[in-house]
């Protein structure tokens, strides 16, 4: 199996997200004063399995009327489309030619951003150079975590493009991974199901210029381990990681266990639950059997 060199994949300029923060910060306070912005307030518990911590949010029972935008979110009304215009008291900024930096409107993480085409979309279809370029910009300037969700059955709530990106305080990614080679696709193999983790050079984010396209190399590499037509429309569903240390790609199965709707996040400790009663749930099946049970095998 041999992988795509980087010089494969157009050398475009990343985008320039360093003031991209600072810029969401300034947009955050201005939502919250004039309502546009609407947090949804969780209780949070931790749940540990083989060494393992996830964190658990589910919505406080002091917040009621936050039911409704859990509800909101996960409608899925096919004649609703978010952000085909995102509303203009929540778009950050414009990240190069083809993406704008949005905010989530009900978020559960405090700086939660997505990363949304300007034109419309599927959130099946492949990710292509510029959608790496972009997510590059900003792990690159800020670190954290981007994810992407590929589709319904991936745990994506609106069908329009998005990429998403949470401060690295809100993700556990790198307890879950292996000892990583940078360009290397391996797996860990204390994890009950399919996935594939690309490590990442570190001199990749040095190299502005060089990001999108490693990053894309990687996914392709990451793809070819785990038989994923990478370039598929539409693309198989799976969720997508990276970080700056490396990219990690799970196919998926079903979207839910138990009606808990999982997304990328899940994958890096980070777990949503609409009650407590659910969580109860996670906690007699544990949560690396949840997750087993919304993926591909291991070695399938």
């Amino acid at each position: 199996m041999t992988s795509t060199p980087a010089a494969a994949f157009p050398h475009s300029t990343i985008p320039d997200a360093s003031d991209l923060l600072e810029r969401a910060d300034r947009v955050i306070v201005a939502a919250l004063a004039d309502g546009a912005l609407q947090p949804i307030r969780t209780e949070q518990d931790w749940l540990e399995q083989e060494g393992l911590r996830f964190s658990v949010r589910w919505v406080s029972s002091l917040a009621l009327k936050d039911r409704d935008r859990v509800d909101t979110v996960t409608a899925r009304r096919p004649d609703f489309n978010p952000f085909l215009p995102p509303e203009p008291a929540l778009t950050v900024a414009p990240l190069g030619d083809k993406h704008l930096v949005v905010l989530n409107k009900f978020p559960v993480i405090d700086r939660h951003l997505l990363i949304v085409t300007r034109e419309f979309e599927d959130q099946s279809t492949p990710l292509d150079s510029a959608d790496f370029n972009a997510l590059a910009a900003v792990v690159g300037a800020h670190g954290g975590l981007g994810f992407y969700n590929g589709g319904r059955i991936a745990g994506a709530s609106q069908a329009h493009k998005h990429l998403q990106w949470v401060p690295a305080q809100a993700s556990a990614l790198e307890d879950f991974l292996p000892t990583l080679r940078a360009g290397a696709a391996v797996d860990n193999p204390s994890l009950p199901w399919a996935h594939a983790v690309v490590g990442l050079d570190d001199t990749t984010w040095s190299r502005p210029q060089d990001a999108g396209a490693a990053l894309h190399t990687a996914f392709r590499l990451a793809c070819a381990r785990l038989d994923l037509a990478c370039a598929a429309d539409p693309m198989p569903p799976y969720n997508l990681l990276v970080s700056r240390n490396a990219l990690l790609l799970v196919p998926r199965s079903r979207e839910k266990w138990d009606d808990v709707s999982l997304n990328s996040l899940a994958w890096a400790g980070s777990l949503f639950v609409r009650d407590r009663a659910q969580i109860d749930g996670l906690r007699r099946h544990g949560p690396l059997a949840v997750l087993a049970a919304v993926c591909r095998p291991r070695g399938s």
